[in-house]
């Protein structure tokens, strides 16, 4: 395996890569995504537009099989903005970590740590900013598409130092059960970035 980094306008270099990773990770519960390429690139243009966003990659031979994004929370999209606006915190101090993506045999090998590591290191690096965010989606307890076994990953989040924010945000994808859009609940986890 091989770890590459991306940064800004060099993540367009692999936005079809990356956009195909997003879809297959994203089909499995609890996002239950389905996703499609030409939203997926203008979903991803906000970090390509974002001189100081990083695309942390993880090849296997020529496929991309990992990924992790992050970006100043003040280039993120309105909706992604809003909580922090209404709860009147200060956005330039904050950094926005996006997706961890990995595909499943992958997992547990340490990569996820890494992810983190990686994201908090760049935010870090600037000295301006204060905390690092992220959200992941709630679903109800007992969902029909719940796979046996499922664990959810707030206790692996705990580890590496992040606590839940009590912020959300609602945002809007089909499920691959579903005929239509419909909202779904996401709750935001913060950690302080020691200076």
């Amino acid at each position: 395996m091989e770890y590459k980094k991306y940064y800004g306008k060099e993540i367009a270099n692999v936005v079809n890569e990356l956009g195909s990773l997003r879809i297959s990770v994203f089909r499995s519960f609890p996002y239950l995504y389905e996703g499609n390429l030409l939203y997926e690139k203008n979903y991803l243009q906000t970090y390509i537009d974002a001189k100081d966003s990083m695309l942390f990659s993880v090849w296997d031979g020529e496929e991309m099989v990992g990924a992790t994004t992050c970006i100043p929370l003040v280039n993120e999209t309105a909706e992604v903005k809003e909580p922090f606006e209404k709860a009147g915190l200060a956005l330039q101090e904050i950094f926005y970590f996006g997706e961890s993506v990995l595909l499943g045999p992958y997992r547990g090998k340490g990569i996820g740590k890494i992810f983190f590591e990686e994201r908090e290191k760049h935010a870090g690096s600037f000295n301006t900013f204060k905390s690092t965010y992220f959200c992941g989606v709630e679903r109800s307890l007992n969902h029909p598409l719940e796979p046996e076994g499922y664990k959810p990953l707030d206790s692996f989040w705990r580890s590496q130092g992040y606590e839940p924010a009590g912020l959300v945000s609602f945002f809007e994808w089909k499920d691959l059960d579903d005929h239509l859009p419909s909202s779904k609940k996401m709750n935001y986890w913060k950690k302080d970035i020691k200076l």
